[in-house]
């Protein structure tokens, strides 16, 4: 069985004042009754008023203060002005009421904070001034000393409260914030999955599938000779690719978020660029391409970057341009790597790489500022249109369109 820790505290203090509060009755009321003269039968409501109020604080503050005072202040006049004359104990405040007064001063400051606890504690000991004046006590003065020591022990009491409720309030606050602080860390794992896994999915799956919707849709004119039966075959996949980016389109939207850069997890890098460029080739994309042979000590990081960009770049061309040839330059100088991608004009004008609703241009910024690199993005005067990315070693990040 698994008890919750955090209520553990409570619980012990509740039973705790229980305790103490049924002690202090138990002594406080024979006392009273046989060394002060109390009539038993009022001295047992009033000492239960004054033992009882700390418990009642913890819920009814300001009926906890009205009951205590009153039992205060009522208690010492139930004496006997012959006891009182008689002994060396002390008066108005005997031990266990001052003990009482103790506690309910700690109870009611540490639980519902400074002002309430220098009302109650304030009242209490306005109220066993005017005590003294009403009953003549022999000798005169004895009620001096009591009411000094007992000011003295209260207020070092509620001053020690106070402090402790200080750092309960600033104990709680600490506590709130480590919730929030665990909640909001919570929350941006979360997004940051999400668009780790929408980077992906747009850069590997959706890339994919370009590709296939590309060689369903060439297919008739690479291969001639197919079939009427073939052709349909292919229209119907090249449909079936174009709804499936669609929807993965819609996927992303609701994954993506844009408060988040995405992490960057190992993939490929530029070795493979030659690879991604045979895989379009394949396709019946014409591509023009120049590669630098990259160097060993590259950050992963950036190959990884370089490596995406590529692709969407190259992803872009092929679904805005289709039929136009391609140029790819992959550059490796001055700490620097730059990648170009260049289409021509289609026989109709290509959309742009931004439009459509698409994260692809959103992915190859964030990429390129994760680098500190720079991006530019935009028609060229030819009428083509050209993606540059140059990511550095090291440098200022940058975007432009």
């Amino acid at each position: 069985m698994r008890v919750q820790r955090a209520s553990d505290p409570r619980t012990a203090s509740l039973i705790a004042l229980v305790i103490v509060t049924i002690a202090l009755f138990s002594v406080l009321v024979p006392i009273h009754a046989s060394l002060y003269g109390a009539p038993v039968p009022v001295a047992i409501p009033v000492g239960a008023g004054l033992c009882v109020a700390p418990l009642v604080a913890l819920t009814r503050p300001r009926v906890a203060i009205v009951v205590f005072c009153l039992a205060a202040f009522a208690l010492p006049l139930l004496a006997t002005t012959d006891s009182v004359s008689a002994g060396p104990w002390p008066w108005p405040w005997s031990v266990p009421a001052m003990i009482a007064f103790t506690v309910f001063v700690l109870v009611i400051t540490t639980v519902h904070g400074w002002r309430l606890g220098l009302v109650g504690w304030a009242v209490s000991m306005l109220g066993s001034l005017v005590t003294p004046m009403l009953i003549r006590v022999v000798p005169a003065g004895a009620a001096g000393p009591d009411l000094i020591v007992t000011a003295s022990i209260t207020g070092a009491a509620l001053l020690v409260a106070m402090l402790l409720a200080g750092r309960i309030r600033v104990g709680e606050e600490l506590t709130r914030e480590r919730e929030l602080t665990a909640s909001e860390q919570a929350r941006r794992v979360l997004v940051e999955e999400r668009t780790r896994i929408a980077r992906e999915l747009h850069d590997v799956v959706a890339h994919s599938t370009s590709l296939i919707q590309v060689q369903a849709s060439t297919a008739r004119f690479r291969i001639p000779e197919l079939p009427p039966v073939a052709l349909a075959e292919f229209d119907d996949i090249a449909a079936t690719a174009r709804g499936s980016l669609t929807e993965m389109r819609r996927l992303l939207g609701v994954l993506r978020t844009d408060d988040h850069s995405p992490q960057l997890a190992p993939q490929q890098g530029i070795a493979e660029i030659p690879d991604l460029v045979e895989g379009i080739r394949r396709a019946g994309v014409e591509v023009e391409f120049s590669f630098t042979q990259p160097p060993v000590d590259l950050p992963p990081s950036l190959e990884i970057a370089a490596f995406r960009l590529t692709q969407e770049a190259l992803s872009n061309a092929v679904r805005h341009a289709p039929g136009t040839e391609i140029m790819l330059i992959v550059g490796i100088a001055d700490r620097s790597v730059t990648i170009q991608v260049h289409n021509d004009v289609p026989g109709e004008a290509p959309a742009p790489a931004s439009s459509g609703g698409g994260h692809g241009l959103q992915g190859m910024q964030e990429r390129v500022a994760l680098q500190g690199g720079s991006l530019v993005v935009g028609p060229d005067p030819a009428g083509g249109w050209t993606v540059t990315a140059v990511l550095p070693w090291g440098g200022a990040a940058g975007w432009q369109q």
